[in-house]
């Protein structure tokens, strides 16, 4: 059977399986179990295990995914969004649109604690959006801000999908993060920037009114106020700085962060047996997910690989006509269409055995590709029908709001999104200096 047919019948049943609403590890397991004991007999089948406890689950990045989700699971028990709102507002609170302004600063904050996209949205869902309501903020505004502020996570490092991105298409996890900051702060900016533009013309859509204490509070007042923020944000610099220093590896640093992260929450009194159940649990629900993922596209793209896929995309996509930016493109609008029904993680997994023999022919840089990738993603987690963050909004939104709200709320967001992506697209220096001046390279 040639290659050709092959790939069509295995994303054939790949869409079939989506379309079933069955979970998208056990679809690509039981395509990848399937294809291999028809294509080459069930004493073939020995191969998948052996791959995956042999390579995949026995590799040491891999260990650095819980470990980041346990330091994202115990700043956030330990009430630190709660604090860096608090922050943020103090300062913040007499300009108009201040409190959507210091959501999103917080989400941008929050982003690299968590490494999630769904963390900071709905941490700041249950903590900003009643106090914006509450003043009488625009709730579009109010919605989407939130909701584009809490995808962040899956840009800015630690990402967790940046850490599966590295260990499949084999290019360094320190480089990625590094890649990731420029990128997340020109987003994070154009958001603010787009927010107290509207609040400028539009005063109504973000009252600058704040509480008596903020009005009365010193300078002084206000630094002590803050001083609660300093600890996350020192455990931040200190696990991202020893990565970028070379002082340890990403999942060394990963293990520095769940640290600290439970050292923050001891002292923040938050501290009990029942939240360290609770950050426990999430931990193994979050990365049990993560690695059935991997799991299963482990087997798809064995398969898919061992046919001989490489060859055949390679000489598929060096004869079209596009050229770089054309093909680019394509890749683009292909990875934006299968953001809106997949997670991110699942769709590395899936792509890697096809995209990056075309990253190589075309000659795309991997860290700005894989980046611009995390972008798309981000841009495609906020997109209605399907986006999942905006699942994550509905299911904390006060009651009153659908999803009609949702969706309209977050269009202007996702257009600055794409604004942002085009803009790393044609200046890849905002992606790549970072990396270049910590990492070294042209």
């Amino acid at each position: 059977m040639e290659i050709s047919t092959i790939t069509f019948l295995l994303f054939t049943c790949m869409i079939l399986g989506l379309i079933s609403g069955l979970p998208i590890a056990f679809i690509l397991g039981s395509i990848g179990v399937l294809f291999t004991m028809f294509l080459w007999g069930p004493h073939a089948l020995g191969v998948i295990p052996t791959l995956i406890f042999g390579k995949a689950m026995m590799s040491f990045g891999l260990l650095a995914i819980p470990l980041f989700i346990l330091m994202g699971a115990a700043l956030q028990e330990s009430g630190m969004a709660d604090r860096l709102f608090s922050a943020v507002h103090i300062w913040g609170g007499r300009i108009s649109g201040g409190l959507a302004v210091a959501a999103v600063i917080v989400c941008t904050l929050f982003a690299a604690m968590t490494g999630i996209g769904g963390a900071g949205t709905i941490t700041m869902g249950l903590i900003a959006l009643p106090a914006m309501i509450s003043r009488n903020y625009n709730k579009r505004l109010a919605l989407g801000c939130i909701g584009a502020g809490g995808a962040l996570g899956i840009l800015i490092p630690p990402s967790i999908v940046m850490i599966i991105y590295g260990m499949i298409c084999q290019v360094s996890v320190g480089q990625l993060f590094a890649g990731g900051i420029g990128p997340g702060i020109l987003l994070s900016g154009l958001y603010i920037a787009y927010i107290l533009i509207l609040c400028k013309v539009k005063p109504e859509y973000g009252p600058s009114k704040v509480d008596e204490e903020g009005e009365t509070m010193s300078f002084v007042q206000k630094v002590k106020a803050t001083k609660t923020v300093i600890p996350p944000i020192v455990l931040i610099l200190a696990v991202l700085g020893s990565i970028f220093g070379g002082v340890c590896t990403p999942t060394e640093g990963s293990a520095i962060g769940a640290f600290g992260s439970l050292i923050l929450m001891l002292f923040s009194g938050r501290f009990s047996w029942e939240s360290f159940k609770q950050v426990s649990l999430a931990t193994l629900r979050l990365t049990g997910m993560v690695m059935w993922i991997i799991i299963g596209a482990y087997c798809f793209a064995t398969i898919y690989t061992a046919l001989g896929a490489s060859d055949f995309i390679r000489d598929l996509v060096t004869g079209m006509p596009f050229g770089y930016w054309g093909v680019f493109i394509l890749i683009q609008l292909m990875f934006f269409a299968l953001g809106m029904l997949l997670d991110p993680g699942a769709i590395v997994m899936i792509t890697a055995p096809i995209i990056m023999p075309v990253v190589e022919v075309m000659g795309y840089d991997a860290v700005w590709f894989g980046v611009i990738f995390i972008m798309n993603m981000q841009m495609a987690y906020i997109s209605p029908p399907f986006g999942y963050n905006l699942f994550y909004l509905k299911s904390i939104a006060p009651e009153g709001i659908g999803i009609k709200d949702i969706y309209l709320a977050i269009v202007p967001f996702v257009l600055l999104q794409a604004l942002g992506l085009i803009i790393v697209s044609i200046f890849p220096e905002i992606c790549l200096w970072i990396p270049r001046l910590i990492f070294g390279g042209s």
